[in-house]
This record gives C-alpha cells, structure tokens and sequence, in this order.
C-alpha cells in the first residue's frame, strides 16, 4: 500500500526556518519532520511513498537522493562507471520513495491528481474529486463513494 505525502506548503509559519529550507526537512532531534512521519508509517508496515513535492521540493529530493551515503559507511573509486560499495546498512527502511514534481503553486486537489501515474492500480482506477472522500472514525480509513480506498 502507497502512502502520500503532500510536502508543497510554504511553511509561512515556520518562516525563520522555511527561508532555507521546506517545512517537512525541519529538523526535530536532528531529523527531518518528513524523516518522523516516515518511519512512523514503516513502523506499521507502509513502505512505498509517493511525496507530492512543491516548493523547494530539490531539497527533498537532495535529500533522499544522498541519504544511504550520508547514513552509511562506503567505499567509492573516482571513475565515474564504478558505483558506491554501500558496506552497512542504517536502521531506516523506507522501501520505496517516489517524489514527484507536483509545482510550488498548485493547490492539494492539484497535487493529488497530478500524483494519478504514481498510484494508479487496482484499486485506483479513476479520478477522484474532493467530495467522493470521507473519513471515518471507525476505522481511521478513507473511505470513496461507500467503498473502502486502498492504494
């Protein structure tokens, strides 16, 4: 199952902070907030993400492109053909983290459908508005149109 995260806003209440940088990558205890939320999810099992980026989302992607380097001990050679020899692994398993340019000025109904590629499967096979979605206390699902969402 995919979980989306909508990592677009400006962050104008963080502004000291989000000048630099977008409000998912402030730091808490030397993480990112997106870091949190995500080892949260792969802590229940969620491990595929799809991240709507928006504004300043290169710094998302910088991050997640670097991260097994920054985290991990590694061997590399200067020639350009020769991969990094990646040689312990961190404890942090996201599995599977697709970002996806979604545009700094789109709104989240925007974003959510410009995510369509990323999800689309079995159980995502049209397009959905904002006023087919409903949430349940119940069962802490989304539900569509009655029937339960699963991506």
């Amino acid at each position: 199952m995919k979980v989306v995260i909508l990592c677009g806003g400006f962050g104008t209440r963080l502004k000291e902070e989000t000048e630099i940088k977008p409000k998912p990558m402030v730091e808490i205890g030397g993480k990112p907030i997106l870091w949190h939320i995500m080892k949260n999810y792969a802590h229940y099992g969620f491990n595929k993400f799809v991240l709507a980026l928006g504004y300043k989302g290169e710094y998302i992607k910088n991050f997640f492109y670097h991260y097994r380097i920054t985290c991990n001990d590694f061997t590399i050679t200067l020639n350009p053909t020769d991969a990094p020899k990646i040689h312990s692994v961190s404890d942090d398993n996201f599995g599977e983290i697709t970002c996806v340019n979604t545009g700094e000025k789109t709104l989240k109904g925007g974003r959510i459908k410009r995510l369509a590629p990323h999800i689309a499967g079995k159980y995502f096979q049209r397009t959905l508005s904002m006023a087919d979605f409903s949430f349940s206390k119940k069962n802490f699902g989304l539900s569509v149109a009655g029937g339960k969402l699963r991506l």
